[in-house]
């Protein structure tokens, strides 16, 4: 699981890069170090302490695989080794999925076994992992093996995620809160964001949902500040989570707790939900049973 300090190695290896890349978008440095650590953060950051190049971290950051009989309930191409093969270029494919497992599993114990199998091969490639399923639109990308290189890689995860804005119909936002970028993240992984699930959706690893880790990751990406900045988040104390330090207390009202049953409850910035996009004025989300207090004591708009 990555740490602080993985995450501070990739802001120093990535971060211009991502700024440029990122400018007039709503995503930022620590939101694609977040995605970072969820996609392959198992592998780079033992890479990296192992003292491998940042070209060798890049090259072997590949995953997830598929043998001969398929990937259990996966849907999107290919499921089985035959259905690669089976496409124009499925036999040159296979064969650098193949390599590409067997150069990452030199490296990562936990994929030796995995590797000792002919049939298996890899159908995450990239740090941000674009999946097999896109061979099908754009070959090149990976038969040329382009997602050794950091800037394919993140153009292919800022197309994504451009779209994964699109389809939760925010595309014409400028921010994001840090809950936002969760829902996109989800959007990332699955293809869609159900809102009634919070961030209790994508991959399941047992533990945690991959929004919830995401969003974990998230927090941990803001205690993270490249030498001379100020982290966004102060560093927590050991077992204790990264939250955002709260706001002087002005209001005079009286004090609530928040009671919602199925999603977070919406802080709007003025008492009228929005058009036409509900979401735009939104500021804040708040959980069940959180303590908050009245600005005043008196009812806008019921």
């Amino acid at each position: 699981m990555p740490n602080a300090d993985d995450v501070l190695w990739f802001k120093r290896q990535f971060h211009r890069e991502i700024e440029e890349a990122v400018t007039g978008t709503p995503f930022d440095v620590d939101m694609l170090a977040a995605l970072a650590c969820q996609e392959t953060g198992e592998i780079w950051p033992q890479l990296r302490r192992k003292g491998l190049s940042r070209k060798q971290v890049l090259a072997l950051c590949v995953g997830d695989t598929i043998d001969a009989k398929g990937d259990g309930g996966r849907r999107a191409f290919p499921r089985t080794k035959s259905d690669l093969l089976a496409v124009t270029d499925g036999q040159r494919m296979f064969d650098i999925a193949r390599k590409a497992l067997v150069d990452m599993a030199a490296h990562m114990t936990a994929y030796e076994a995995v590797a000792t199998n002919p049939n298996k091969f890899c159908h995450g490639f990239g740090i941000f992992q674009l999946d097999l399923q896109f061979f099908l639109s754009d070959p090149d990308y990976f038969m040329e093996r382009r997602y050794e290189a950091f800037s394919p890689c993140l153009a292919k995860c800022l197309g994504e995620l451009q779209r994964a804005l699109k389809r939760v119909g925010w595309a014409d936002r400028a921010a994001l809160t840090d809950l936002e970028m969760a829902c996109i993240a989800i959007a990332y992984n699955t293809g869609r964001y159900k809102p009634g699930l919070g961030l209790k959706q994508g991959y399941f690893d047992g533990t945690r949902y991959y929004g919830e880790a995401f969003f974990d990751y998230l927090r941990l990406a803001r205690t993270a500040a490249l030498p001379g900045a100020t982290p966004a988040i102060p560093a927590p104390p050991p077992g204790s989570a990264a939250v955002a330090p709260p706001s002087p207390v002005t209001a005079t009202g009286p004090a609530y707790r928040v009671e919602t049953l199925q999603t977070t409850l919406r802080l709007r910035s003025e008492a009228i939900v929005s058009t036409p996009d509900p979401r735009a004025n939104v500021i804040g989300e708040l959980p069940d049973g959180h303590l908050v207090r009245a600005v005043t004591g008196k009812a806008v708009h019921g």
